[in-house]
């Protein structure tokens, strides 16, 4: 049986079952179905991408897009970021201080995900940073005057197999790519669909009108796996990093002068 007639022969046994009088066991009747109740309906029509995915970097390494493009003032920015990182590393103020990535780097962590289905709703858990990305498939719009989110405010719309989403109000704290600020302008329009059972991809394309000179496309693949459960990511437990306001982030061991040296006594083979 076809993948489509069998969703449709799912649903329609659950609507006859619904719409037959039912009882207990006891004997009792039980109440008719919710009109709630019968969204969930809608769900099991859906593509089946529920559970956990973990990234697979490999599917796209023939399709790695080319580097964002920027504008002028932008590009001066990006630049001037490339030279501090030759004197003091890369940036890491913000994970020093357990500042989530937002989108679209929350979706680019080298840690799972975990995609779950309810009536006008598609919700993406990921591992790292503890976040959720709520796609809103109910048909409602975007708002014009959007709350600055670190993962922004998302709606979608499924085409057969394909979930389109829009994602608009990025928190400024957040980057394009590291080092690349973006405005309050960001918009990303992307796409979720299975390349095949083993291989869910996600493509955003980014646009920007003050920092991106044209759209910015990047691609996240995921596998299935579900033979490990989410785990708990606290930042702020064990998070060795401290940042100096400037210049990038350090590593703090925990020791001071008082402190006895763990390292004290091993030879530098």
């Amino acid at each position: 049986m076809g993948l489509n007639r069998f969703r449709g022969a799912l649903a329609g046994a659950a609507m006859l079952a619904l719409a037959a009088p039912a009882t207990a066991q006891d004997g009792a009747p039980i109440p008719p179905a919710t009109p709630r109740a019968s969204q969930y309906l809608q769900v099991v029509t859906l593509p089946d991408w529920t559970g956990i995915w973990y990234p697979d970097w490999a599917a796209l390494f023939s399709e790695r897009g080319a580097p964002a493009k920027l504008t002028p003032a932008a590009q001066a920015e990006y630049d001037a970021y490339l030279e501090r990182s030759k004197v003091s590393g890369p940036d890491q103020i913000l994970q020093a201080q357990c500042i989530p990535p937002g989108m679209p780097g929350v979706l680019q962590q080298p840690y799972p995900v975990e995609i779950l289905y309810s009536p006008g709703r598609v919700t993406i858990f990921t591992e790292a940073y503890e976040q959720a990305i709520r796609i809103y498939t109910d048909g409602r719009a975007l708002p014009e005057d959007p709350d600055l989110f670190f993962n922004g405010t998302t709606v979608g719309q499924w085409s057969g197999d394909t979930l389109n989403f829009q994602s608009v109000g990025f928190n400024l704290l957040t980057f394009i790519a590291p080092g690349i600020h973006h405005s309050d302008k960001l918009r990303i329009d992307g796409t979720i669909a299975l390349r095949n059972p083993e291989l869910l991809v996600i493509e955003m394309t980014l646009t920007d009108p003050e920092v991106l000179a044209e759209p910015f496309v990047t691609k996240v693949a995921y596998k299935p796996d579900n033979a490990f459960p989410i785990r708990e990511w606290v930042c702020a437990e064990n998070n060795r990093l401290r940042s100096h306001e400037g210049e990038g982030a350090s590593i703090d061991l925990g020791l001071d002068e008082d402190e006895e040296d763990p390292f004290a006594g091993i030879d530098d083979e």
